[in-house]
């Protein structure tokens, strides 16, 4: 059961994967700027949803939006599959998955122009909360959603003297994407919501130094600080789910 449901957990998220290009390329602009309407040659966005759902390419030109489908896709899987592989046939999962292409999204996004749409990042939480409230209800146990709520406020409270300490550093996306990171990690336990917030942290300090050391950027280089936040979530999550089965 386990390895089916990997091998499914895997399909959804390269299927989710697939259909990230379109929105990271639209989303990847300053925020004084609206949504992009055309592909990198030019051409309208057109398809479902308003042009949001469809291919990685223009169908007119087939231009790819962005550097290509494929290592989202990839991402995706293996982020599903791991999910699936520690936390197994529990309610929660399905939290896990539901939002899990949303954090690859994101994270695209604040690499290309350093920005974490509150589009996103909001929803996420919410999403979020209300999942793994309906997971308490089906375990009839409410303890962990509560924890997880008070978690999510916690890490976005550290977040935010972060913030008013070093603004240039940490920004409000930041604030407002640890919302649903303490959420997530939350759910299992304090030490899962320290470990993943302090890898976050520490993953996001590693790459900055590496940066001054090659010479590649100076101290008030502006990092993207979203993709380390939400890789050393998933590698706590990972850590919690293991340790509560």
């Amino acid at each position: 059961m386990s390895v089916l449901l990997m091998i499914l957990a895997a399909a959804y998220g390269a299927a989710t994967g697939l259909l990230l290009p379109r929105p990271a390329h639209r989303m990847s602009v300053e925020p004084e700027d609206d949504w992009r309407a055309g592909c990198p040659a030019g051409h309208p966005i057109t398809g479902a949803l308003r042009g949001w759902l469809g291919p990685g390419r223009c169908p007119a030109c087939r231009a790819p939006y962005g550097p290509g489908a494929l290592p989202p896709a990839a991402a995706g899987a293996l982020v599903c599959a791991a999910l699936a592989a520690v936390a197994g046939a529990r309610p929660e999962l399905a939290a896990w998955l539901l939002t899990a292409p949303v954090a690859v999204l994101l994270a695209i996004i604040d690499w290309r122009v350093r920005r974490l749409p509150d589009v996103l990042t909001l929803p996420l939480a919410g999403v979020l909360a209300l999942a793994l409230g309906l997971a308490a209800w089906c375990t009839g146990e409410p303890g962990p959603w509560l924890r997880a709520l008070l978690a999510g406020a916690a890490l976005a409270a550290c977040y935010l003297v972060l913030h008013l300490v070093n603004p240039s550093g940490i920004g409000l996306g930041d604030v407002k994407l640890a919302i649903g990171l303490g959420v997530a990690l939350g759910w299992y336990g304090w030490r899962t919501l320290v470990t993943g917030g302090a890898a976050g942290i520490l993953l996001g300090a590693l790459y900055g130094a590496g940066l001054l050391l090659t010479r590649r950027s100076g101290r008030n280089t502006t990092m993207p600080f979203g993709p380390f936040m939400i890789a050393g979530a998933f590698c706590a999550l990972l850590l919690g789910a293991a340790a509560s089965r």
